[in-house]
């Protein structure tokens, strides 16, 4: 698969092709010039150089935020821009994530901090664990594991929650250096900088994601890519205050709710995004399987242990910064065991099902699983037609397995060789 890759989230300006596992070339500036400036240009000199024919691009990559809102903006434009032109789909990295990932295989937790002003930073904690491998091979995969998903916060907070993790840390971004000292004196733990070559965005990175995401079915129509500014600009602010300062006035508590809520609300309606769980995730999550599974849900801690295990994946599906979405798997002997599959009820038969079980499959694959099972009530037509669809086959049946109310479990598979 050939992927462009943009990131234009931050001062780094950066362009990538790679063609399946090979990176075909990579441009990077971080100068005194705007992103407008040198984007085309760079485009237009990486392409000439490898002879790159546009028609032949599978997929654009981007950097899809949080970070600079102008940058993000004209990145966002280019890509949607050349992904019609070329009738190609986008696959949006989200900018935390790609900075992670230039740190591939390091234990260690790793924490990218870029400067969103104001003492505040983009931030997420991640770390890299070791992938099943064949028992005679030596070679040694990592898969990255998100411990927090990328959000904006305090450097006080960031700093506070990677000593509660309590492990040495790798800090990398463009808030380390703005901020480096207060991290050193708010860390207790033992932390280092990510040298030069490794600490800012890269369109590389950008790319060896994108095609990991690809993978899992996370691409999407230009049309339907917008850019995660995760917190309002400037000028936004300055308006919801003013909204806020109209509802001050308001006679009634509901119309300042309402104001208050429109001002606010700047998630896209809707679209459902499929992600790792987190922590913060759990008591939404168990809220959800509560509503849906009655007694037999999985308590809180039930979930926060599974979550956390080597051997698991756990995703949400989030619409409009709701949880709607739970499901997860075990690894076990190569063997894949689907435990949690629930879906709100005001969203299903909108693909969420569907899209969550997919990213889980392919995101199996990558911690050794080559065959996939759940159990599933009789009397659970949609599911059984959801598990069908994604090529599950009924193996079996257990007869009362289910109470309240009573009903057979009939045992699904999806085999690698069937």
């Amino acid at each position: 698969m050939k992927i462009l890759a943009i990131d234009t989230s931050g001062l780094v300006g950066s362009v990538a092709v790679a063609d399946g596992d090979n990176l075909t070339a990579q441009f990077s500036i971080q100068y005194k010039t705007t992103h407008s400036e040198i984007l085309m240009p760079m485009l237009k000199d990486i392409a000439d150089k490898i002879h790159l024919d546009m028609k032949t691009v599978d997929a654009i990559a981007v950097a899809a935020g949080p970070g600079s809102f102008t940058g993000l903006r004209i990145g966002s434009a280019t890509a949607k821009g050349l992904a019609l032109a070329i009738d190609c789909p986008i696959i949006p990295v989200p900018t935390v994530d790609g900075l992670a990932y230039n740190l591939y295989g390091n234990e260690k937790i790793i924490c990218p901090m870029m400067d969103a002003r104001r003492s505040q930073v983009y931030t997420g904690i991640y770390t890299f664990v070791p992938a099943a491998t064949e028992e005679k091979s030596c070679e040694q995969n990592f898969v990255m594991r998100t411990i927090h998903e990328q959000f904006a916060t305090s450097v006080e907070d960031i700093a506070n929650r990677l000593n509660e993790i309590g492990k040495p840390v790798i800090l990398l971004g463009d808030g380390i250096p703005v901020y480096h000292d207060k991290l050193e004196s708010l860390l207790t733990v033992p932390f280092t900088v990510a040298p030069p070559h490794l600490n800012r965005q890269s369109a590389a990175s950008i790319c060896a994601l994108a095609a990991i995401y690809a993978k899992e079915g996370r691409q999407i129509k230009s049309d339907d890519f917008a850019p995660d500014y995760l917190r309002l600009s400037q000028a936004e602010r300055e308006a919801q205050e003013k909204e806020l300062a109209a509802a001050a006035g308001e006679t009634t508590k509901t119309a300042k709710e309402t104001k208050a809520e429109k001002a606010l609300n700047h998630s896209t309606p809707g679209r459902i995004r499929v992600r790792q769980m987190t922590a913060e995730d759990i008591e939404d999550a168990y809220a959800l399987e509560k509503v849906n599974l009655g007694e037999e849900a999985w308590t809180q801690k039930q979930l926060m242990d599974a979550m956390t295990r080597d051997d698991t994946i756990y995703l949400v599906a989030e619409m409009a910064g709701r949880i709607v979405g739970l499901c997860g798997l075990q690894n076990i002997s190569g063997e894949g065991e689907i435990t949690n599959v629930s879906v709100s009820g005001d969203v299903r038969r909108q693909g969420c099902g569907y899209k969550m079980l997919r990213q889980l499959i392919e995101r199996g694959y990558g911690i050794g699983v080559t065959d996939y099972t759940l159990e599933v009530r009789a009397a659970n037509k949609p599911a059984i037609a959801l598990y069908e669809k994604l090529g599950f086959k009924s193996e079996g049946t257990r007869p009362g397995f289910y109470d309240d109310p009573k009903d057979d479990a009939i045992i699904y598979w999806k085999r690698k060789d069937s």
